[in-house]
C-alpha cells in the first residue's frame, strides 16, 4: 500500500482560524468537542486510515466491528477535514441551538453508527446485485455521511425556500438529493453510497421511526436515575434547558445580542455552504493532477479509499468513468 503524505497541514490551519473568527464561546460545546475530536484524530490517528475505514470485507467478512466507530472519525487529509468541519461547524450551531446539547450528541452518536450500518447493508446489497466484488471491498472514511443525515434534519427544522447548489435554485426538501447527484457527477472519486447512506439516515429520523426509538431510549435511560444533572435534560425539539456563562451561546434558537446576525459569514470568508462545496469539488478535481513522492496519483478527494489487492482495478474503472 501506498504511503499517504500528510503535507503542510493547511486545512488544519484554515480550520483553526475558521473557528477562531467565529470566536470558541459563540460556538455550543458539543459541537466544539466533535470538532476538536476529527482534529485530534487527524494529528493522532487511533488506527492507520487502511484500518480505520469501513468496508463489507473488513467489518463484516472480518469481523471489525469497531471500524463503525473509527471511520467517521478519520479523514483522508487536512483538505478533506478542513471542508468536513466547516460544514459540520455551520450545521452544529444550528442544530445543537434547536435540540439542546445533550439531545444533539445523542443524535450524533446514533447517526454515526446507522450511517455506516446503512453504508454496509447497500454496499453488500450491490454486490449481490451486480456480482463485482468491488463494492463489498470499497473503504470508506470520514464525517461527510453524517454531515448529509445532518443537512437532511436541518432541511426538515426549516422547510421551505430554496438553496443554491452548485449555482442552481433548488428547493430546500430536494436539496440533499441534489446535490448527492451533482457531486457523484462532477466529482466520481468521492462515496455515492456513503453520501446516500447519511440521507437515508436523516429520513428514517424526520420521516421513519428513529426518533420515537430513540426519545424511548432516553426515557428508559433517564428513568432508571442515569441522567444524575438536574440541569441537563434531552430535548429533541425545542430548548436545551441550560445556558453556557460564556454569554456567547444561549441553549435556546434565539441569538444573543451581541451575536452576529448572519454567523456563518464570519468563519466562511463569506461564502455560502454550497460555495464552500464546490470549492471542495474543485479542490478534488486538481488534486488528481498532483502525484506522491512515488510518482503515482493521490487517491481521490474525499471519502472512500480501495481496499489493498483491488486498488489499481477500481481506480482505472473510476478514471474511465471520469474519462467519459
Amino acid at each position: 500500500m501506498r504511503n499517504r503524505q500528510r503535507g503542510s497541514h493547511l486545512g488544519l490551519l484554515l480550520l483553526a482560524s475558521q473557528l477562531f473568527q467565529v470566536g470558541l464561546d459563540n460556538i455550543p460545546p458539543v459541537t466544539l468537542a466533535v470538532l476538536g475530536l476529527n482534529a485530534y484524530l487527524y494529528l493522532f490517528p487511533a488506527a492507520p486510515l487502511m484500518k480505520a475505514c469501513i468496508s463489507v470485507q473488513q467489518a463484516y467478512w472480518y469481523s471489525d466491528w469497531r471500524r463503525l466507530l473509527l471511520s467517521p472519525l478519520h479523514h483522508a487529509d487536512d483538505w478533506h477535514l478542513y471542508f468536513n468541519m466547516v460544514s459540520f461547524l455551520w450545521k452544529g450551531i444550528k442544530l445543537e441551538r434547536r435540540l439542546g446539547g445533550a439531545w444533539f450528541l445523542y443524535l450524533l452518536s446514533v447517526f454515526s453508527l446507522l450511517t455506516g450500518l446503512v453504508y454496509l447493508i447497500l454496499e453488500a446489497t450491490l454486490t449481490e446485485l451486480t456480482q463485482d466484488q468491488s463494492y463489498s471491498m470499497t473503504c470508506a472514511v470520514g464525517f461527510s455521511g453524517v454531515l448529509f443525515a445532518l443537512k437532511v434534519l436541518n432541511n426538515y427544522y426549516h422547510p421551505g425556500g430554496v438553496t443554491y447548489v452548485m449555482g442552481l435554485h433548488v428547493s430546500n426538501r430536494y436539496a440533499s438529493w441534489v446535490e448527492l447527484v451533482l457531486i457523484h457527477i462532477t466529482s466520481p472519486g468521492t462515496s455515492f453510497v456513503g453520501h446516500l447512506s447519511g440521507i437515508l439516515v436523516g429520513l428514517l429520523y424526520t420521516a421513519g421511526p428513529l426518533k420515537a426509538i430513540m426519545k424511548k431510549c432516553a426515557e428508559f435511560v433517564t428513568s432508571n436515575g442515569y441522567n444524575s444533572r438536574p440541569g441537563m435534560h434531552y430535548s429533541s425539539s425545542g430548548s436545551s434547558g441550560y445556558r453556557s456563562t460564556g454569554g456567547g451561546y444561549s441553549g435556546y434558537h434565539q441569538y444573543e445580542p451581541n451575536y452576529p446576525s448572519h454567523p456563518t459569514s464570519s468563519y466562511t470568508g463569506g461564502l455560502t455552504e454550497e460555495e464552500q462545496l464546490e470549492a471542495a469539488i474543485r479542490n478534488s478535481l486538481n488534486d488528481r493532477g498532483r502525484t506522491d513522492q512515488a510518482g503515482a496519483p493521490p487517491p481521490p478527494y474525499g471519502f472512500h479509499l480501495p481496499e489493498e489487492g483491488s486498488a489499481e482495478d477500481i481506480r482505472m474503472r473510476r478514471l474511465r468513468r471520469f474519462d467519459s
